[in-house]
């Protein structure tokens, strides 16, 4: 069977281009015992997917020349060698950038498209959504009337972190985002209290304007100006649940907060994450927020981009932010 693949043919130096993938076709054999051939229906594209492009250690490994590229996929089981799965179950995995995928039944697991598009489950029932749910509870440790930052906001985790601050009890939520469309869906249709387009101006007066008695929380998906407005804006005791740094991922020379030392003056936290050490909290997120969700209490958008071989332009869009909410790639139906 042939398949469709998305390879790595050069390491970025600043901003991928289209040259920095290759689709190439593959044959794929049959599963072996314990394997399941699967035909991927919808794949993710997340921001820190440029981290892997890069020949660095991390908390995952990079990404290697000449392979495929690798996400989460949601797909339809076609052939199996494995007794826990049956051709035409739907199950979420790790293979994205290919049509085809063989793995083994171990790594995938079953879900219930009745329940959920099975794009749910790559974004609000998924990684972005835990995300969203650990920075803002565990990490942040967000109070009731607290006054809660979300830069990013119009994204896939950061639109589920304000939403989940205000279901949890904010005073007020506060939202950045690139553009007047956003900001507004941000307000009309998400129930952010204030937003702003960081294109506008410097953060720190607009986030001043929205916030005027300070800030608690900074769920942080940007780093850059926005973080160190953020460090200028928050009051004593203040965190930041630091989740990404998008701003920084192209340039060949990031540029941090400049104003580390409020740190200390004002007792505040600052603490990085990464959703896959709270596998544990994956069972309390899919109660709260599926349940958020039945009632119609949560929202979200999906950017669904339109064929395999057009997941490399999907990725350069995800980082120039043109996506609302999850950004996806349909690879068939």
């Amino acid at each position: 069977m042939k398949s469709l693949e998305i390879h790595l043919a050069a390491r970025p130096t600043g901003w991928p281009t289209a040259e920095t993938f290759r689709p190439v076709e593959v044959e794929v054999p049959a599963p072996g015992p314990g394997q399941v051939l699967v035909r991927n229906l919808v794949m993710s594209l997340d921001p820190a997917m440029r981290g892997r492009m890069n020949d660095a250690k991390s908390y995952v490994p990079p990404f290697q020349l000449d392979q495929p590229l690798s996400g989460g996929a949601v797909g339809e089981v076609v052939e199996s060698a494995s007794a826990d799965f049956a051709p035409g179950d739907v199950v979420l995995h790790w293979l994205g950038w290919r049509q085809y995928a063989l793995l083994d039944a171990k790594a995938a697991r079953k879900i219930d498209p009745t329940l959920a598009p099975p794009s749910a489950y790559l974004g609000v029932l998924g990684m972005p959504g835990l995300t969203a749910y650990v920075g803002i509870i565990d990490i942040a440790e967000m109070k009731p009337g607290e006054t809660v930052f979300v830069s990013g906001a119009a994204g896939a985790v950061g639109s589920l972190a304000g939403q989940i601050a205000k279901l949890r009890g904010a005073g007020r939520v506060i939202g950045s985002a690139g553009s007047a469309a956003k900001v507004k869906h941000l307000t009309e249709d998400l129930g952010f209290d204030a937003a702003f387009n960081y294109k506008d101006g410097p953060t720190r007066p607009q986030l001043k304007r929205l916030a005027p008695d300070g800030i608690d929380v900074y769920f942080d998906n940007v780093g850059g100006e926005q973080l160190e407005a953020s460090i200028a804006a928050l009051n004593r005791f203040g965190r930041v649940a630091v989740c990404g740094a998008i701003s920084q991922y192209n340039e060949s020379e990031p540029v941090g907060p400049r104003n580390l030392a409020l740190i200390i003056t004002k007792r505040l936290t600052l603490r990085g994450f990464i959703v896959l050490d709270h596998a544990d909290r994956q069972a309390a997120f899919v109660e709260e927020v599926g349940g958020w969700l039945r009632e119609g209490k949560v929202k979200f958008e999906e950017t669904v981009v339109d064929g395999l071989e057009n997941a490399p332009d999907a990725f350069l869009g995800l980082l120039r932010g043109e996506n609302l909410g999850k950004m996806l790639v349909k690879i068939a139906s």
